[in-house]
């Protein structure tokens, strides 16, 4: 029993392989010592936050929440929790 349509299983399954190729990537650079020059990482590095990010999107999505919930940054100084 599917919980979710097709249409959004498919951008799901999408954007996840997205962010691993990418992942992948950084981890052969970072884990394995791939060589490459500096405004590669560069470009590297902001792919594979945007494809987290669009995977994080999609995974909301799924799960049925609303994309207008606020996102969780660091912490922040105030010790409160940014969601309540």
């Amino acid at each position: 029993m599917a919980f979710v349509d097709d249409e959004t299983l498919a951008e799901y399954r999408a954007a996840w392989e997205a962010w691993q190729k990418q992942l992948e990537h950084l981890h052969r650079v970072f884990l394995e010592g791939e060589r490459i020059r500096p405004d590669q990482l560069k470009g590297l590095l902001g792919r594979e936050a945007r494809a987290k990010e669009r995977w994080e999107a999609a995974r909301r999505r799924l799960l049925g929440l609303d994309d207008s919930l606020p996102e969780v940054q660091g912490g922040g100084s105030s010790g409160k929790n940014p969601l309540l």
